[in-house]
């Protein structure tokens, strides 16, 4: 039944990061809905519903949340729940009359997690933006990407997916939590430049003992060493390396029949670009199978560069089950994987609206309300 069995939580509609929090919540069990607008908002690039992975395993009720009639039928599925998550700009949610004070007011134990790119404090509160703005603004952007070059754009993996749903997700678990035993609910104010710096946390703390070059390239992780990063082979594919530790380095050389005794000191800054330059040259002369194949069984920290569908062919994935069918759409299976409990998809993408009368019956709505409601355009 999944670890958060039994746990109610309301999603406002929204896109980036609370849908994919959504996702990560229901396939863990819990009950999530959706509560969506009665016309679809244009957000987002539109596609059919069935591929709207992020969607997928919660039910969606669609209310007219600027009417009385819609306030109250969302603060009756509020007084049910056990957590909302939502992603408007700070202050929509009070101007619709259903934030903190009045959610909170019909359910004291409500957990509300709020999230947004920059926060609900501060002088930039209200400027909009995307991944690619916050990224840039906690200087992570800043340190990805070649020397020479603009910076590279790591799809929008790290602000609106990990600094911004995965810590939404953890924060509103955690607050569920202290929730259980306070018998209180609380704010969550979890905003995408919070978790990005939160990310950065070594790397400040490179930065403070003087171990970091603020240039990029220049350092271990940032593609400045040659030990860690990325070759091209005699085929046009790419391999990486990431023999950071001396024995995996002595591993990596020995495959590349490369005498260490003629190589540069490893943590020798100064002599990385010949290092690099003898890794170019003897990676090229073989084909990414042919490397492999030597690498195979040496602790070298070697792998293929995969395409996106290849990934999914290949053999260690496919043992694991990493990417799964699921009414016929590949999608990510859940994670992370629970020994007693497993998660699961709980079910395909829902179009807006589509389940509200269920939705209703399953909260508790009688028929009587539901038809006075639905009578009241509060819902469609």
């Amino acid at each position: 039944m999944g670890v958060l069995d039994g746990i109610r939580i309301i999603e406002v509609g929204a896109i980036g990061p609370v849908p994919f929090a959504g996702m990560l919540l229901s396939d863990m069990g819990a009950d999530v809905i959706r509560v969506d607008r009665l016309t679809p908002s244009g957000l987002g690039m539109p596609r059919e519903t069935r591929f709207n992975i992020t969607g997928r395993g919660r039910p969606s009720v669609a209310v007219d949340l600027k009417s009385p009639e819609g306030r109250e039928v969302f603060l009756e599925l509020v007084a049910k729940a056990d957590a909302l998550i939502e992603g408007f700009r700070p202050g929509v949610m009070e101007r619709l009359g259903i934030g903190p004070k009045e959610t909170l007011a019909v359910n004291p134990k409500l957990v509300f997690g709020r999230m947004t790119g920059l926060g609900q404090t501060g002088p930039m509160s209200q400027t909009v933006g995307h991944d690619l703005n916050y990224l840039g603004l906690t200087g992570a952007l800043s340190m990805i990407g070649p020397k020479n070059a603009a910076p590279s754009i790591p799809l929008n993996l790290v602000a609106d997916l990990g600094g911004g749903a995965l810590y939404l997700a953890v924060g509103v678990l955690g607050a569920l939590l202290e929730s259980g035993k306070s018998g209180k609910g609380q704010v969550v104010d979890c905003a995408m430049i919070d978790g990005i710096t939160s990310l950065l946390a070594s790397y400040y703390g490179s930065s403070a003992a003087g171990q970091w070059v603020h240039q990029r390239e220049s350092n271990v992780l940032d593609g400045g060493a040659p030990f860690y990063g990325l070759y091209e082979t005699a085929d046009g594919r790419y391999i990486s390396i990431a023999a950071i530790e001396p024995k995996f380095f002595s591993a990596l050389c020995k495959g590349l029949e490369i005498d260490l005794s003629d190589m540069p000191e490893q943590y020798d800054r100064e002599g990385w670009p010949e290092m690099r330059r003898r890794f170019e040259s003897v990676f090229a002369t073989r084909t990414a199978a042919e490397w492999e194949s030597i690498m195979k069984d040496r602790e070298a920290c070697f792998g293929q560069v995969l395409s996106f569908e290849e990934a999914r062919q290949h053999p260690h994935m496919k043992s694991r089950s990493v990417v799964v069918e699921f009414d016929g759409i590949p999608q990510p299976a859940p994670a992370p994987r629970f020994s007693r409990t497993p998660s699961a998809i709980r079910g395909s993408p829902s179009t807006d609206g589509a389940d509200t009368d269920a939705i209703m019956e399953a909260w508790g709505f009688d028929t009587e309300t539901r038809d006075k409601f639905r009578a009241s355009g509060a819902f469609g």
